[in-house]
Formats: C-alpha cells, sequence, structure tokens
C-alpha cells in the first residue's frame, strides 16, 4: 500500500481547495430550507465552484453499477439515504428531515473532499441527536489522530462511541487518503475489522487523509437503489454522514477543509 506524504507546498494548495469546499458547505447550509429542490443547492454549489476557479470532483464521476456517470456536482443524501443522493428538481426538502450534504473539489490538481449534515426546519429530537453523536464522532478522530498513532486506534474510539450512544457505523464506505486523486490510500475505515488489524495504518506526518464517518439510527446494513447510485439504510431508519479532509502535523493534525484557510 504506497501512502503519499505531502509537502508543504501540497498541503497549502490542498488547503485552497479545502476553503472553497468549506465555503460552498457553509452557503448550503445557510440557504437549505423546506421547498427548496435538492437541484437548487447542486446549481449554486456549481456555480461557486466556477467563481473559484476549481473543478466539482463528483460531477461526471463512473461507477460501474450504474447507468450513467454521477450528474451532480454534489451528493445530496436526505433521511434513510446514507450517501450518493442524486440531486433532482423533482426532490423538495421538507420540515423535519436532515440533509446531508457531501462535496469536493479539485483546484491547482490538488484535492479536497467534506460532508455535513443539516436540520431542514424543526426536527426530532433522536434525528439531532444522531447528528450531535455523528459530528462528535467526526470530532473524535480529529482528536486522536497524529504521528505513530495507528489507525485501529483511533477507529476503535469512533466505533465505540457510535455504539455505545445506540447506532451503527456504515461498515459499507469509508474514508480515503487524498491528494491529487479524490481516492487515494490508504481506505481510512470508521470501525475496527481483523483487515485493519492485519494491516494497520501508522499516521504520519504528511499524511492527508479524508475522514467520513457515516452513522446510522437502527442497524449499519445498506443497499444501493436502482439507479446505482443513492445508498440508503436497509431498515428505512435516518443515517448522519460528516467529513473533514486532514493533514496529520508533527503534534496532531489539521483541518484543510475549513472556513478561512484561504
Amino acid at each position: 500500500m504506497a501512502i503519499t506524504l505531502r509537502s508543504r507546498r501540497e498541503i497549502e494548495l490542498m488547503r485552497k481547495a479545502g476553503a472553497v469546499v468549506s465555503d460552498v458547505l457553509l452557503k448550503l447550509k445557510e440557504i437549505a430550507e423546506p421547498g427548496m429542490t435538492t437541484a437548487r443547492l447542486d446549481s449554486i454549489a456549481l456555480q461557486m465552484t466556477a467563481d473559484a476557479g476549481a473543478e466539482a470532483l463528483f460531477k461526471g464521476v463512473r461507477n460501474p453499477s450504474a447507468r450513467y456517470p454521477f450528474p451532480g456536482a454534489i451528493c445530496a443524501s436526505i433521511n434513510e439515504q446514507v450517501v450518493h443522493g442524486i440531486p433532482s428538481e423533482d426532490t423538495k426538502l421538507s420540515n423535519g428531515d436532515i440533509l446531508s450534504i457531501d462535496f469536493g473539489v479539485r483546484l491547482n490538481g490538488y484535492c479536497a473532499d467534506s460532508a455535513i449534515t443539516t436540520a431542514i426546519g424543526e426536527i426530532s429530537e433522536s434525528r439531532r441527536r444522531l447528528m450531535e453523536v455523528t459530528e462528535h464522532v467526526l470530532e473524535i478522530a480529529i482528536e486522536k489522530s497524529a504521528p505513530a498513532v495507528k489507525w485501529s486506534q483511533v477507529a476503535a474510539e469512533m466505533q465505540q462511541y457510535a455504539e455505545s450512544a445506540g447506532f451503527s457505523v456504515v461498515k459499507d464506505y469509508v474514508g480515503h487518503g487524498i491528494g491529487r486523486k479524490m481516492h487515494e490510500e490508504p481506505r481510512v475505515p470508521n470501525f475496527v475489522s481483523d483487515e485493519l488489524v492485519a494491516n494497520d495504518i501508522v499516521l504520519a506526518e504528511g499524511m492527508v487523509l479524508a475522514i467520513e464517518p457515516m452513522i446510522n439510527s437502527g442497524t449499519s446494513a445498506v443497499r444501493t437503489l436502482q439507479n446505482g447510485w443513492t445508498v440508503v439504510t436497509r431498515d428505512g431508519k435516518p443515517s448522519a454522514h460528516f467529513e473533514h479532509t486532514i493533514v496529520i502535523s508533527s503534534n496532531g493534525c489539521e483541518i484543510l477543509t475549513v472556513k478561512g484557510n484561504k
């Protein structure tokens, strides 16, 4: 497994890409409201991406299981949709929904990727708690990531927190390395498995990771809809998704997908 350690110059370029991602997600979170279509959110993301001189990472990505490339700049996944929800003029947000928005760009040859889950109008306490727990799972990973730390130790704490709160960790989809391409080595699971223990990742300065826990209210089992893209929970219960691109630094890690890092 070849993991690329990024130079300071490369990290600064990824930081600039991360700032674009952050700006777009903050804007979409601000304007997402009942009655708005997910296609409208997508068009705004595309315009902001173009204005920044960047390229939307997801648009046009191919999947052997789907009949067509991914059509959106964002993944817009509502309620029981875990990831890869397709933006559509036919999909309007409703009061009480939770919306996961996953978004990435390439700028000057380097990528950044992030995701948020946001409340649409007034949501139930159970859905709010799901969002809070999922975001905290990501915060645990960020807090624990540092040079010489084994990823299995981080993943164990992420999984333990989510499961102790009564939720389940999606195991079919994991985080990833990121750099010149959206998906690079290593695969970064949010749970511990025999495979991870046998092939553990030792974090090192300059390693750039997109960490993205997906947490379900019910079972961890998921399935893919007939469109070949959208992943939903098998039991129809809600799911939440948070993600940041981070770089391992000399004494911990730094988030690259935050506003103000231009």
